[in-house]
């Protein structure tokens, strides 16, 4: 399963974590994998490219994390509401076993 936890301080976004496999085909295969990977990696490279937000961004295999060295700008905010807008829909379409989006306050 992939876990997506998503910690807010004061109500604003502040790290994002993508954590596992979704597990729901072959390596190669996973389509779950494959959406939540393209959803992470876009909305790091759009507030890389179009927003002059400080983030730290940490990945390895199965694992991507994104800080907000600094509070997020209004873009930022709007880039990831989107990306949690599509994380939502894939949970929702899939069986909770292959993705799990947590938010916690900090």
């Amino acid at each position: 399963m992939i876990t997506v936890t998503v910690l807010k301080k004061d109500g604003e976004f502040n790290k994002i974590e993508s954590r596992g496999h979704a597990g729901f085909a072959e390596k190669g295969q996973d389509i779950i994998c494959a959406a939540v990977s393209a959803l992470m990696v876009n909305a790091v490279n759009s507030i890389d490219t179009f927003t002059e937000d400080i983030i730290h961004v940490s990945s390895e295999e199965g694992y991507l994390s994104l800080e907000f060295i600094v509070g997020p700008s209004k873009d930022s905010k709007l880039l990831i509401d989107s990306l949690m807008l599509g994380l939502s829909q894939i949970q929702d379409s899939y069986d909770r076993a292959y993705l799990k989006v947590l938010v916690r306050e900090v």
